[in-house]
Parts: structure tokens; sequence; C-alpha cells
């Protein structure tokens, strides 16, 4: 796992797209795509690069159940906003939050990523230590799968919404397993309130109790770190 420490956001999505672009130059044509704050910067410099996509793939992690894309909180609307409408795809995937048959959803994308092996995979990490959505306790086994959001997911994820009530409680996550398929995989994280789940992704020990310690037993991981969350490493 290589850890590079960074100033702030703007730096860490710089040094994401350097690493995206060289991925593109050796071959890369399918990218895991990753939603929420901390990847913003990250599609801006994306965005405002000359970048051809046309002959790209993207198939993103995860999606809230019960929200279509005209929802300006679903993912599929995010990506639009962040990336799509600026520097569109040959073809783009993203779980159906709306389909009526979730465990049927579940076997299509699992399908989906089968069809598209992942060359470069972007993630984030939550304060629990999930990646994707998966909550601490999830096997290392699981593929895509309906994941019943933890409490201190829901608040986290508050701030976009009208209120904490709003939050779906449930979403559709690609699961550990097929995200440690991805060839090469780049976390990002920022902020003070990351620090514990960095250390224990980096430092502690592998547990399901933190997800995103899995990273630990392969190759090809990129941590970008700024100084807040990378705070309590001790090298």
């Amino acid at each position: 796992m290589k850890v590079i420490v960074v100033k702030n956001q703007l730096e860490g999505g710089k040094i994401g797209f350097d690493l995206l672009k060289e991925a593109i130059e050796n071959g890369a044509k399918t990218l895991g795509l990753a939603t929420g704050s901390t990847p913003v910067e990250f599609y801006n410099q994306v965005v405002n690069s000359d970048l051809d996509f046309t002959d790209m793939t993207s198939v993103n992690l995860d999606e809230y159940v019960g929200l279509d894309g005209s929802n300006d909180q679903s993912y599929r609307y995010f990506m639009n906003k962040h990336l799509f409408e600026e520097k569109p795809f040959k073809e783009n995937f993203l779980p159906n939050g709306k389909a009526a048959d979730l465990d049927a959803e579940v076997k299509h994308y699992d399908e989906i990523i089968a069809e598209h092996p992942i060359d470069w995979q972007i993630l984030g990490i939550g304060q629990n230590g999930h990646i994707g959505f998966n909550e601490p306790g999830t096997p290392a086994d699981i593929t895509t799968h309906v994941v019943d959001l933890e409490e201190s997911t829901i608040k986290a994820n508050a701030r976009f919404f009208e209120s904490e009530a709003d939050v779906p409680r449930q979403a559709i996550s690609m699961g550990l397993a097929s995200i440690m398929k991805s060839k090469n995989i780049v976390l990002m994280a920022y902020g003070k309130e990351k620090a514990e789940a960095v250390k224990g992704m980096i430092e502690g020990e592998v547990t399901v109790d933190l997800p995103a310690s899995i990273l630990q037993t392969r190759d090809n991981v990129t941590v970008i770190a700024d100084e807040a969350a990378a705070s309590l490493l001790s090298k």
C-alpha cells in the first residue's frame, strides 16, 4: 500500500488525476467510480482536462435504494453533474435504486462487473471504515448486495439532505470481493474525522470490523490522504 500525504483536497485531486492519466496511458479502459464529497476536486481536474473518455466505460460503486437519476441526491445525478455531462463515456453503469426487484438488480450488476473488469478504481472511506457502502461486518467474499446503512453512515450523509429523516436507509453496493478484483485502486481520504479509519486501514489488523483494512491484503493500492486524515499514522 503506497501512502501519499498531501496538504489539501486540491493537491489530492491533482495527484489522483495524474494517476488516472497514467493508467489510461497504460491501457485502462474501465473505471470504477465513487461519489460523495471526497472525489469532487478529482472530478474537477478531470473535467478541466483534455482527456477523452468516449472509448471508455465507467462502473459506479453504489446507489441509494429508492432514488432515481432525477433526484438531486441520487448518485447518478451526482455523476451526471460532476463528470458525465462534461466528459461523456461510451457506457456508464450505476445500480438501479428504483428497481422493482432488488435481488434481480444485484445479480444484474454482478453480471455488468463481470463483463467490464475494472482497471482503475477510485474509493473514499467512511468514518466507520466502510468502502462503497460495505459497512462493518460485511464479509470479504460478498459481491453486489443490498445494504442496511448504519446509523453513523446515515448521520454522516444527512448533511446532503434537508433532514436526517430524508436519508435513504438502504443502498445497493458493489461488494468487497468485486472491489478487490480491480487491477488498481486509489483511495482518497480528507479531514480529521477520517483519521481513525485511515490509521486502522493502514496500520491496524485486517478485520471485518473495518472493511477498508482488506486493502492491506493486495498490491496496487495507493492512498491519498491530507495531513489531517493521516495525522494518526505512526510513520
